[in-house]
């Protein structure tokens, strides 16, 4: 392989790289997205009611400011687990089991938990 083509292979494959890197970029902004939008529903993951968000309108103060989050649940799926029942935590507690009832599917569970743990 002579310079040039060598030169050419190397640009191809950073330009393959930045494109790869923002089709991920913008999948997860989608999905942070889909997680706002079903998080901040009053008929569906209805985190307002309860807690206070950054942009929300009217929050309740039942549960805790969702506030810095990846420090409170470095592990994502801990805070996935809390999302789907919390009562496996806290047995008194007045949050929904959201997957447990079946209020949230796995998919919405999912967005709902990348959005919460992104603030």
């Amino acid at each position: 392989m002579n310079r040039e083509h060598a030169g050419l292979d190397r640009l191809i494959f950073v330009f393959a790289g930045w494109l790869l890197a923002t089709a991920v970029w913008a999948a997860d902004e989608a999905q942070l997205e889909k997680g706002r939008a079903l998080a901040f529903d009053r008929n569906k993951g209805n985190c307002l009611s309860c807690h206070m968000i950054a942009g929300g309108e009217l929050p309740g103060n039942g549960g805790p400011p969702l506030i810095q989050m990846k420090a409170r649940f470095p592990d994502r799926q801990v805070l996935r687990d809390q999302i789907w029942d919390s009562s496996i935590r806290n047995p008194q507690t007045i949050m929904p089991p959201y997957g447990r009832h079946q209020i949230l599917s796995e998919e919405e569970l999912d967005a709902v938990t990348d959005y919460i743990h992104s603030l």
